[in-house]
């Protein structure tokens, strides 16, 4: 497995996107791409915001804010940064006109600037509402546009016969599911909880199917094979599409997990913690599957997790969330060689390793956000430090991350 992906087709881009829920920011202005065919590691404890980010990629949350493009095409897109801009402008143009009160002509150039801004932001919101909920259907229809430029013609040419209606019954079968396709089905999850994830009336048959139905897949004999190599694929048998998930362990429900994303044949895989509910050797084993089945059909895959030692053999590179933001993002290499910011550092003395004499001399490092930070004047953003590796600093920490990258080095 590759550990350095460093240049390559851009798949998903994910640019100052926030998730709020009230007060409170569950992601907030986070910012990451993963290129094709890479393994993008997400960490940080329980309740940073990284399983909302994933849930928030693919369109099971409607984003607050910001933009999350898959190749290419905005899926998902926030408006409260338009919102908030006509709010400020009303409030800055208004104490404007008060102050200008008898100079109508300043009135009415006042009066002017602010309803440009009000109908810039207006149409930025339409537009990003537009690409939200047209972005299937534009896709669906580029499908069905080459579906028909490469078979019309050959069905204009061909003369009338038991081919031609072969064709055309191909023709027919591959124009309802190209209908059917959304965008948005390149990108599957892999969800943290494998029982809870699994509708428990539902055989593994049905399971596993159900998005091949949902796109438009009528042939039984196909769904049935289908499923049946999915199964093997994931290291199960034939005969297992018959039972129901609470007759699986957890490592095997998992793998049901797998089957059902794989079969849809996606781009992109959201691995939400598909290992932390199971058992240490059972992990390797999962974790062994996906590294397969990414050699096999080229997967890219947003790994979340909160165990490091795991992200650090799955993952090229690594972002490490806290409290909604991302603080440090780096290959796994540089950021296991050279931690730079104080929470990544509190992580990584947390790993245990199989080694008593080790762990009677290993130091945790505790992080407290006030002890740690004064971003009370210098205010933070993420900045690159060294090549390829950014971290959430203000300018005093910047100097400070550099010199210690430096002396780290030499």
């Amino acid at each position: 497995m590759s550990k350095n992906i460093e240049s390559g087709e851009t798949l998903l881009r994910v640019e100052h996107l926030c998730q709020y829920f009230g007060f409170n920011k569950a992601v907030d202005d986070v910012s990451f791409d993963i290129k094709k065919g890479e393994v993008f590691g997400l960490v940080g404890e329980s309740g940073c915001g990284k399983t909302t980010t994933g849930r928030t990629i693919i369109k099971l949350y409607d984003a607050t804010d910001g933009d999350v493009y898959f190749k290419g095409t905005r899926i998902v897109a926030g408006t409260r940064t338009y919102f908030e801009r006509i709010k400020n402008a009303k409030r800055e143009y208004g104490e404007k006109i008060v102050a200008a009160a008898g100079n109508d002509v300043e009135i009415a150039k006042l009066k002017a600037e602010l309803a440009e801004i009000i109908n810039e932001c207006k149409a930025l919101i339409k537009k990003a509402r537009h690409d939200t909920k047209n972005c299937d259907r534009e896709y669906s229809d580029k499908l069905v546009a080459a579906l028909k430029e490469e078979y019309l013609p050959k069905l204009a040419a061909m003369p009338d016969g038991e081919v031609k209606n072969t064709v055309t019954k191909e023709y027919k079968a591959k124009l309802h599911k190209a209908k059917r396709t959304k965008l948005v089905t390149n990108i599957q999850m892999i969800f943290q909880d494998p029982i809870a994830s699994l509708d428990p009336r539902m055989t593994v048959k049905e399971i596993i199917s159900e998005g091949l139905i949902i796109q438009g897949e009528k042939d039984k004999a196909v769904i049935e094979e289908r499923v049946c190599e999915m199964l093997e694929l994931v290291g199960l048998v034939r005969e297992h599409a018959g039972r129901y998930p609470h007759e699986f362990s957890g490592g095997q429900r998992q793998r049901i997990g797998i089957a059902r994303s794989i079969i849809m044949n996606p781009e992109l895989i959201i691995a939400d913690e598909p290992v932390s509910a199971l058992d240490v050797s059972i992990q390797a084993q999962v974790i062994n599957l996906l590294n397969e089945l990414r050699e096999k059909f080229g997967l890219t895959i947003l790994f979340i997790a909160h165990d490091l030692s795991v992200v650090k053999y799955f993952s090229d590179r690594i972002g490490v969330m806290y409290f909604g933001k991302m603080v440090e993002l780096a290959s796994s290499d540089e950021l296991f060689a050279h931690p730079l910011h104080p929470y990544t550092k509190s992580l990584l003395s947390a790993i245990p390793l199989p080694d008593p004499i080790h762990e009677k001399k290993r130091k945790r490092i505790v992080y407290n956000f006030l002890e740690s930070h004064d971003y009370t004047v210098d205010k933070p953003t993420m900045r690159e430090i060294s090549p390829n590796h950014f971290v959430y600093c203000n300018n005093a920490e910047f100097a400070a991350y550099q010199k210690e990258l430096e002396g780290g080095e030499s």
